[in-house]
């Protein structure tokens, strides 16, 4: 597969990569074209490129159908302890390396915050964990399609990939109602799987609200 930098200018961009990571990114796409997700290298770490701007490369970020249900089901208990707590129940965490570094349910009422989605609070409890905001190489499992907030939220924490569970036709701005990770003027792109466990995901919902009617 061919390789081929693009030219960036963002003078706000911050984050980077080791050249050791950098490498093992480009060689990774040379042997496979899977899902892609976008990796920044700044030019203090590349040898050989010009002064100005940065380059982005492409790098694979594998699905893992057997992890992605194991994952789903951790955000599936997350949301039944938010509808214990009468919270909305949607369930959110995210993971690094095969192991979930933060879970979170919807606290919108227990915190009287219209931001505290399940998805916001678990970004904010990872970026504690790990020291930093840009949560670079993790996946984010969510059992509802999320919302414009929590979509731009994922974009300005660098996750690699969202994978989430039901469609959310009212108010969903992966697909439904926007598209708002994969707009062609973003600086990062995040590779998407959508329907895992959904059935069980809607169906937790659907409890929540009869039993509310």
């Amino acid at each position: 597969m061919e390789r081929r930098p693009w030219r960036l200018r963002f003078a706000d961009l911050e984050e980077t990569l080791r050249v050791e990571q950098a490498s093992k990114a480009i060689r990774t796409i040379e042997k496979s074209a899977c899902r892609f997700s976008p990796t920044f290298l700044t030019n203090r770490h590349a040898r050989k490129r010009p002064a100005c701007g940065l380059v982005l490369f492409w790098r694979c970020m594998p699905e893992n159908i057997v992890s992605d249900v194991e994952f789903m089901r951790s955000a599936l208990a997350e949301a039944r302890e938010a509808a214990e707590r009468g919270e909305v129940p949607i369930g959110a965490v995210l993971a690094l390396d095969n192991r979930v570094i933060a879970g979170a349910g919807n606290r919108t009422i227990s915190d009287c915050d219209p931001t505290a989605h399940a998805e916001i609070v678990a970004l904010r409890a990872a970026s504690k964990i790990l020291g930093n905001y840009r949560l670079l190489g993790t996946t984010l499992y969510v059992t509802i399609e999320p919302c414009a907030m929590c979509c731009g939220a994922m974009i300005q924490a660098r996750i690699s990939r969202l994978v989430y569970g039901a469609d959310d036709a009212k108010a969903g701005a992966v697909r439904s109602c926007f598209s708002v990770l994969d707009h062609r003027q973003l600086n990062h792109r995040v590779a998407m799987t959508s329907g895992v466990l959904a059935e069980d995901s809607a169906a937790i919902l659907k409890e929540f609200f009869s039993v509310r009617r």
